[in-house]
């Protein structure tokens, strides 16, 4: 079988022109070879013989985000745009036909080299997708970073009572209570409305998050998010406190809460957690407490208790200490009878 030559492009790729089936395909690559070896496969039928959409990557992933706008998470939007600005920027330029698996690959260790490997992965993702669209048939085998365990660290009590005291009377004290006791997101609280307030139930029925045009409200992250909880008293005083400014309850950023949490943190001298952390704590605290799964769950806003058993499955330090005396009590208790036996 015959291929012909490739030629080099001013871009500085190859191209092969070569028939198939009576239809005159452009195949690029990033060297002769390779351009010459992808000619061959396609001749062969050991590759795909659609022609992809004469457009850039750059140009695919715009038209990728401008189609599913009304459809995606102002944060997802916002995230992709990220994206799209700052990583796979070796490929953004190229023509949706000339991706290989090897120039794929390329970019993905170049990402590698210097960023994290979520990061990574969630731009592969969006370029993953773009290409599921643009050419269905082209399923390149990439190896991705393997995924970094995501450590869960947690107040422990004498640590929660000191920041519960440092944030009273301050306006991060609705807030980490709302994260820190009833397990509420960031992007919930800032979600809350006077009119989501029924006596002492709360309804839990939107978000606000960042999207690329600013704040944007949303539902709540997902179906289970949308709950009814049971406003504690302790809180519920705290709320009546808040200023009626508009609609809203909490008037924080989700940037402002992360800042003024982190320098409370510094203020009394405990470690440094994030706002997100408190959300942890209330779960480990639920748990730890020996509350059913289930009851968890659904507190938490949860579709399934995956997550619990994934993320949570752990218990505050004062709980793991307490757990391995009593442990330690029943071996010496085990070891005591036995010795008493043996001395008889």
């Amino acid at each position: 079988m015959k291929v012909p030559k490739a030629k080099r492009l001013p871009s500085g790729m190859w191209r092969v022109q070569v028939q198939v089936n009576g239809q005159r395909l452009s195949i690029t690559g990033i060297s002769k070879r390779d351009a010459e070896n992808r000619a061959a496969a396609v001749k062969t039928g050991m590759a795909e013989t659609s022609t992809a959409p004469k457009m850039t990557v750059g140009t695919a992933i715009d038209r990728y985000i401008a189609t599913n706008n009304a459809i995606f998470s102002p944060s997802t939007v916002k995230g992709y745009l990220k994206i799209r600005r700052n990583y796979l920027q070796d490929i953004m330029d190229l023509q949706l036909s000339a991706l290989t698996p090897e120039v794929i690959q390329r970019s993905v260790n170049s990402m590698a080299r210097h960023l994290s490997p979520k990061t990574v992965r969630n731009a592969y993702g969006l370029l993953s997708s773009v290409l599921s669209v643009y050419r269905p048939g082209f399923k390149p085998q990439i190896k991705l970073p393997p995924k970094k365990p995501t450590g869960i660290n947690i107040p422990d009590v004498p640590e929660i009572e000191a920041i519960l005291q440092a944030a009273s009377g301050t306006e991060m004290e609705l807030p980490i209570l709302l994260a820190m006791w009833m397990g509420l997101r960031e992007s919930e609280i800032r979600g809350l409305q006077w009119e989501d307030i029924s006596g002492n139930q709360l309804h839990v029925c939107r978000a606000i998050v960042d999207g690329p045009n600013g704040a944007a409200a949303k539902g709540t992250k997902t179906y289970s998010g949308d709950r009814w909880l049971t406003i504690p008293s302790r809180i519920l005083r705290v709320i009546e406190q808040q200023e009626k400014r508009d609609s809203y309850i909490v008037h924080l950023s989700g940037q402002a809460m992360y800042k003024r949490f982190s320098r409370l943190c510094s203020k009394i001298g405990v470690a440094h957690y994030r706002f997100h952390d408190l959300r942890h704590t209330a779960a480990s605290v639920a748990m730890a407490a020996g509350v059913p799964n289930f009851y968890v769950q659904q507190r938490m806003g949860h579709k399934t208790d995956n997550m619990l058993k994934r993320t949570y499955l752990h218990t505050m330090r004062s709980k793991v200490d307490e757990f391995a005396g009593r442990i330690d009590a029943a071996f010496s208790e085990l070891e005591n009878a036995h010795k008493m036996h043996t001395d008889l």
